[in-house]
């Protein structure tokens, strides 16, 4: 597992180039996010996500979560609602994950045949500057193998040591909850997985005028 590191209230582009090489390889790479230390492979490539599966130890009718770099990132790619771009508006960036239909490109392991996707704008500036500079959102599973417990700081990547791991070291991760998940493509909108930012205020921010 190779690692660089790079400091997330000061970091450059070019800094990230080698994650970004490393994508485009196929490979894997372990970040921090606004909660957790997740991993990201490009979600179009099927060697990726095979890999990416291999070295959780996941389950494969478990779709993977996806992050951006933008709202604009997200509406160029997948698309969003007139509810989906009221939630953006008041929570990205942060963890609220929204449900998107997938793009044709997607891998179908990334979403479990459910031709669906969540995705979010995290609010760390490594795991959005990883998103813009590749070109399109990334998936942001947990780092750790299924069933342990998530990773916060680097330190407890251990059991994801592999050699077609590239982790980006920017320091510890607030840890807590991961995030929400909403499907608000119909009415009334869904919960599909409670997290960090309460469901009343999700619904809240949908009634508001």
């Amino acid at each position: 597992m190779r690692r660089i590191e790079i400091d997330p209230s000061s970091w450059t582009r070019a800094e990230l180039e080698p994650a970004v090489a490393w994508l485009r390889a196929g490979k894997v790479v372990a970040l921090p996010t606004d909660t957790l230390y997740g991993l990201a492979v490009d979600p179009a490539s099927e060697v990726a996500v095979k890999t990416l599966f291999q070295i959780k130890g996941r389950e494969t009718s478990a779709a993977l979560p996806l992050i951006a770099g933008s709202r604009a990132q997200v509406d160029a790619w997948c698309g969003l609602g007139a509810a989906a771009r009221r939630l953006a508006d008041a929570f990205w960036p942060g963890p609220l994950s929204i449900v998107c239909d997938a793009p044709k490109s997607v891998v179908p392991a990334v979403h479990a045949g459910r031709r669906t996707i969540a995705i979010r704008v995290p609010a760390h500036p490594l795991a959005r500057g990883l998103a813009e500079a590749f070109g399109m959102p990334l998936t942001s599973t947990s780092a750790n193998r299924s069933g342990q417990p998530p990773a916060q700081r680097v330190a407890e990547l251990a059991a994801i040591d592999d050699e077609r791991v590239l982790v980006i070291d920017g320091g510890d991760t607030a840890g807590g909850a991961p995030s929400t998940i909403v499907d608000v493509r119909a009415t009334p909108p869904t919960l599909i997985r409670a997290g960090a930012i309460e469901w009343d205020r999700v619904l809240h921010s949908l009634n508001e005028r």
